[in-house]
């Protein structure tokens, strides 16, 4: 994908990696957060890939393929959903949008051309018709609904209230209700002009309210081995009564009668370091390492802060360190999925909660 042409605008940082094409930042991060979280700016994700699905058997089709229930999605509605292994472990994680005539399947950077073709040896002789148009849209991010933006179709993001069928793995106040999150779905031809009027934050910014909301992002919070218990993905991405679908036996085992053997957890690191850990240092509890940094950032308020995978069965009292090379980093856990995740068959009371829509 050729670099956004809002790399153009006063002070653009290019992003890298993943996130490469698009600004990290126009050079005030930490401003940037604060007037994205307010709703005084936006964010250029027009690197993210956009797939579209037609035909009249879209939503009964996606619905047999996937994690949610998607038959009684209406024009203007928005939800999340999952591929999955037979194993239960997550191939893609896709973000709806449903239209008159079309579903928008919102996914990370890379990921449009192998949704597509996954999807495309799955048809048959059914009445879908798949499109990669990443080419042709990108995404506008914002955390308060824009005006200048309306006459776009906009993907609401449920997190972290639990949709119907879904479960939360987390108890308590949770901080993501502080950061309502949009992603708007502009024509790249129409990119400049739908922001001209509106004032920019980098994708530091998005990530660093992201990993402050505990929202898990696909490729990053993810591996290859990754199932949606150990994400709390129960509670936005998996319709636990709906009907068969690849990886619904493992989906249901784990819930039911298992548990997770990992889980996310956030972490507030030592601030006097003045620097991050790359993403993948060790987290250890005493010699003994526990898990992964998965994603990190500096937030405009809490300073230095970490989402990571750890073992399961780690005591959530316990404070940690995180190991990059040789620095260390003193690190306090935050409980996101609980220790006793899962097991939930015959269980009414404790941690876990049951839904409530």
């Amino acid at each position: 994908m050729a670099p956004s042409p809002l790399l153009s605008r006063p002070a653009a940082v290019a992003g890298s990696g993943v996130d490469e094409g698009v600004a990290a930042h126009y050079g005030e991060p930490n401003a940037e957060q604060r007037r994205l979280l307010a709703g005084a700016a936006v964010a250029d994700m027009s690197h993210f890939d956009v797939v579209t699905l037609a035909g009249e058997d879209r939503l009964s089709w996606l619905n047999s393929l996937s994690s949610q229930l998607l038959l009684e999605l209406r024009p203007g509605q928005s939800t999340q959903t999952l591929l999955l292994t037979i194993q239960g472990r997550i191939e893609f994680d896709i973000r709806i949008l449903a239209d008159e005539d079309k579903l928008w399947l919102l996914v990370e950077p890379g990921q449009g051309a192998p949704l597509a073709a996954w999807l495309d040896r799955m048809r048959f002789m059914l009445r879908v018709q798949v499109a990669d148009v990443s080419d042709s849209y990108g995404l506008v991010g914002a955390c308060v609904q824009q005006e200048p933006l309306s006459a776009y179709p906009c993907w609401v993001d449920s997190w972290p209230n639990i949709t119907p069928g879904g479960y939360a793995y987390s108890a308590g106040e949770h901080p993501g209700l502080e950061r309502p999150w949009f992603e708007y779905i502009v024509p790249l031809n129409e990119l400049e002009s739908a922001v001209a009027q509106l004032r920019l934050s980098g994708m530091m910014a998005v990530e660093a309210l992201r990993i402050a909301a505990w929202r898990p992002r696909f490729g990053f919070d993810t591996d290859d081995k990754t199932i949606p218990h150990e994400l709390d993905l129960m509670r936005t991405a998996v319709h636990l009564n709906k009907g068969c679908y690849k990886g619904q036996e493992t989906i249901a085992r784990v819930h039911n009668i298992g548990h997770p053997p990992r889980r996310i957890v956030f972490l507030q690191l030592d601030g006097s370091m003045h620097t991050l850990p790359a993403v993948g240092s060790e987290v250890r509890l005493g010699e003994k390492t526990i898990g992964k940094v998965t994603s990190a950032a500096t937030h405009f308020e809490a300073g230095p802060i970490a989402l990571a995978v750890i073992k399961r069965n780690i005591d959530p009292t316990v404070d940690l360190q995180v190991i990059d090379g040789e620095v260390a980093y003193a690190a306090s856990q935050e409980t996101i999925v609980a220790t006793d995740a899962g097991q939930t068959a015959g269980r009414f009371t404790g941690f876990l909660r049951t839904p409530t829509n």
